[in-house]
């Protein structure tokens, strides 16, 4: 299964794609429009592309919740590989139509597409969802079907953010995974139980988000930095230190939900 890891900034980004290398798994940088308004399109993928060179294992880049079509279309102009297009508050009708025209348009650049059907709770970034509208299996084979959408993010429990609990229903996923045509992607991957997000793979999961974990370790480290010498000035050193904590989250984040321990890897790494 991939992880697809949220960023913000340049710390966060290279501290991701070390965990892919350590790992030797492919995986995703994504990242949301409330977080580009930090470095704009271009920016986060010129830095994504730059730093790929240093690497060895497939990294993509992907738009995650992308609310408007101009979200899109800059996206797809900057040179993101993957595109989300999130309708999932719109009425079915509404949002079939609005999906839809994100995947023709992305479709002609040779760009996949995420669309999303069922609402998810929490907070997202700026973005505060009180529904709770778990994906309909009955409307599944059609929405893929008219949207032509590549991938299809559901909604069986999970919530975003950290400040509430997800209660996954696994037989849930098994009765949309039985009617529909593509991969599945699960929103809200942090809070999780690893092995219960290893376990939906059996369902046709194919993609996990996950940003509030990393986001939490890279402020928990600046935080204990300051704590530990109220007096520092060395950016540098702390943003290293960020790095590293966010890196370790997104490594051991990784081999989990794939069912490998990291004494496995590491003995893997070393033969």
């Amino acid at each position: 299964m991939l992880p697809a890891y949220n960023t913000t900034n340049m710390e966060m980004t290279l501290a991701i794609m070390d965990a892919f290398e350590a790992n030797g798994m492919p995986g995703v940088v994504q990242i949301a429009p409330t977080n580009v308004r930090l470095t704009g399109y271009d920016l986060i993928a010129g830095a994504v592309r730059a730093a790929a060179r240093r690497y060895t294992v497939p990294m993509a880049l992907h738009l995650d919740h992308g609310k408007t079509l101009d979200d899109v279309r800059l996206a797809v102009e900057a040179g993101f590989t993957s595109v989300m297009i999130d309708g999932a508050s719109l009425p079915f009708e509404e949002n079939v139509r609005f999906s839809r025209r994100a995947v023709d348009f992305c479709h002609t650049q040779g760009v996949s597409v995420e669309a999303e059907l069922g609402a998810i709770r929490g907070k997202e970034d700026d973005h505060v969802s009180e529904a709770d509208s778990r994906t309909d299996p009955s409307q599944v084979a059609e929405f893929v079907e008219r949207t032509g959408c590549d991938l299809l993010a559901v909604s069986i429990g999970n919530v975003h953010g950290l400040e509430e609990e997800p209660h996954i229903d696994l037989d849930h996923l098994a009765r949309i995974a039985a009617v529909c045509p593509c991969p599945l992607v699960l929103h809200g991957g942090s809070g999780i139980d690893h092995a219960t997000i290893a376990a939906m793979a059996e369902h046709g999961m194919v993609k996990v988000n996950i940003a509030s974990d990393l986001r939490r370790a890279f402020i928990s480290a600046v935080h204990d930095a300051q704590e530990e010498n109220p007096r520092e000035v060395n950016l540098a050193a702390v943003l290293m230190r960020a790095r590293r904590a966010v890196t370790e989250v997104a490594r051991s984040t990784q081999l989990a939900i794939n069912g490998i321990s990291n004494e496995a890897s590491n003995s893997n790494a070393a033969a």
